[in-house]
């Protein structure tokens, strides 16, 4: 394989596979084909979706968020305590404590130091106990402004999958057409040059980890909707490896300095597709899990293999 179509794989590997792992669905996977699969899998997707543009911006900077799950079960958690002022008043704070764990870490990794992997790490650990003070126990959410927001359409598109496609667009704006987006690129190229170029290093890196803590907030939230329940020890638990795996998948490097949207979507929709493909014929899930995993080393080696590819290019 010329050293062309090894790059064309690398930068595009992650579509190739999801192509052709639709086309296997399509010809091993009895009523693969149907909008009943196909809404469904959007749904179940359309959560992790969000946490991993988050988690792409955040990434982006060459930092990670280790605590996003937790944040997932803290909004939740916080819905059915404040329901009974209104649905809108419930979501407006369930989705709010999302930007303050995201603050938190922001503060801690671009003023105080931390490395973002030791700060989040912290976060998750605390947050997921917040979680269980805050909610203690599975807790159900009798709420028609709730359930019509998990499990209602607008035009036959389900509310989750639209608000997942708008958050998209929207962050495929920041990271390509708005300032904020060059100089979180930037940063995540060389922070150093960064600072001595003048760019609001501390402001972006506190701006990306509230961002990140809002859509994971809101994944809560309309997971806590779309199972009219919330459950702080299990909702969000092991989010932040799909969200990492989709994102690396997607051709984001941990390395930091580039953030790829589209690749991130395509990776979500890649990590679903596996997963329900294990499930359609009766794999555990807990190996889909291992399959994760495998993927992300195997994403890393790639990455890997790119970068040296560009080092002797530059040589």
């Amino acid at each position: 394989m010329s050293r062309f179509d090894k790059d064309w794989v690398r930068r595009n590997g992650v579509y190739v596979a999801l192509v052709l792992l639709l086309l296997i669905n399509v010809v091993i996977t009895d009523n693969f084909v149907s909008a009943g699969t196909l809404r469904l899998q959007l749904i179940q997707v359309a959560p992790v979706l969000l946490v991993a543009l988050g988690m792409a911006l955040v990434i982006g900077t060459e930092g990670i968020d280790l605590s996003v799950g937790a944040v997932m079960a803290i909004a939740a958690a916080l819905v059915p305590l404040y329901i009974g002022y209104g649905t809108v008043v419930s979501l407006l704070i369930a989705v709010a404590s999302g930007a303050v764990t995201g603050v938190l870490a922001g503060v801690l990794v671009a003023k105080v130091g931390v490395q973002p992997i030791i700060a989040t790490l912290g976060i998750m650990v605390a947050g997921r106990g917040l979680a269980n003070v805050f909610g203690g126990e599975i807790k159900s959410i009798r709420d028609d402004g709730m359930v019509e927001l998990g499990s209602g359409d607008v035009l036959g598109i389900p509310y989750v999958v639209l608000i997942a496609a708008v958050v998209a667009a929207l962050a495929w704006f920041l990271v390509r057409r708005s300032t904020y987006g060059r100089q979180l690129v930037a940063i995540g190229g060389n922070k150093r040059a960064a600072e001595l170029a003048g760019l609001p290093v501390k402001r972006v890196l506190i701006t990306t980890y509230v961002i990140c803590g809002l859509l994971a907030a809101l994944a809560g939230v309309l997971m806590a909707a779309r199972s009219q329940a919330s459950d702080p020890t299990k909702l969000g638990l092991l989010v932040e490896l799909s969200a990492i795996t989709a994102v690396v998948i997607g051709g984001t490097p941990l390395s930091g300095g580039q953030v790829r949207i589209a690749g991130t979507i395509a990776g979500a929709l890649l990590m679903q597709l596996i997963t329900a493909t294990l499930i359609f014929h009766d794999i555990p899930d807990s190996t889909a899990q291992v399959a994760q995993a495998v993927i992300v080393v195997a994403a890393v080696y790639v990455q890997l293999g790119r970068k040296k590819a560009r080092k002797k290019v530059a040589t």
